[in-house]
């Protein structure tokens, strides 16, 4: 069976949604970020996927700038369900805004798409310069200490309707494991198992010292570090790296214009 024919990167978009709904009062970090982009004056948000976060906002009274980065198309025909926002296809290290937001975010460990030190230095780059003076980055990475990608075995399978009426089976394997990058795949199915569709993903999983090392050296500073939602400290037991990092002015770089 073709797998394009059988499951488009259209129906994948949509199985997301329904696999991982943006619910702020469900979910301890959904409420996280929504918290955060209902009090800034304009966001971009990194991989923002299928919009739902930026939806969520508008129709909750969101009036300033929100701008959704991501170079998934099926994921932006699905976000763009919203004309009252700003959708563009492209990757983080793509961005070519100069100053004009006050918040930008990588929600659902997207930062951690971010494989190679180029594409990290090149996106946190770009990331920075979008911002304004002062201005916030709100993301989270799993934590390595917790060792996710152990979980990610077919004998760890979720079994789902999608909104056309078909019954599938859901399921993630990790292939391997190289340093600090984990590469696996994820594997849509039947009922009966025959398998419809299969992505194969790499993730890096940094440390803090060495996210933090990344931060600075693209001119950042750390605001907050949290190991969980409710807020409380990355510890040994921590499966998440929680981060709001600050725009800071590096050397030769002019203040902020004043905005009236």
């Amino acid at each position: 069976m073709d797998d394009a024919v059988a499951f488009l990167d259209a129906d994948a978009a949509a199985l997301y949604d329904l696999v991982n709904p943006w619910d702020p009062a469900r979910w301890p970090g959904d409420g996280f970020y929504d918290e955060l982009v209902m009090a800034a004056g304009s966001v971009l948000d990194v991989g923002c996927g299928t919009g739902a976060m930026l939806h969520l906002a508008r129709e909750h009274g969101h009036s300033g700038r929100l701008l959704g980065l991501d170079p998934d198309r099926a994921a932006l025909g699905r976000a763009r369900r919203r004309a009252d926002i700003e959708w563009v296809e492209g990757t983080a290290a793509s961005a070519r805004w100069d100053a004009v937001f006050d918040l930008a975010t990588m929600t659902s460990h997207a930062f951690q798409c971010l494989v190679t030190d180029a594409e990290l230095r090149a996106s946190l780059a770009a990331v920075r310069a979008a911002l304004r003076g002062g201005g916030r980055f709100a993301f989270e990475t799993r934590h390595p200490q917790a060792r996710a990608w152990e979980h990610w075995n077919p004998s760890h399978v979720f079994d789902i309707v999608d909104a056309t009426g078909r019954n599938l089976r859901l399921w993630h394997e990790t292939e391997s494991v190289v340093g600090d990058v984990v590469t696996f795949t994820g594997t849509t199915a039947a009922a009966d198992g025959t398998v419809l569709r299969t992505d194969r993903t790499s993730l890096r999983f940094l440390d803090e010292a060495t996210l933090d090392g990344f931060l600075a050296e693209a001119g950042f500073t750390i605001e907050a570090r949290y190991g969980a939602w409710d807020g409380g400290p990355v510890t040994a037991a921590s499966r998440e790296i929680i981060t709001i990092a600050r725009r800071r002015r590096l050397g030769g770089e002019r203040p902020p214009r004043r905005r009236t």
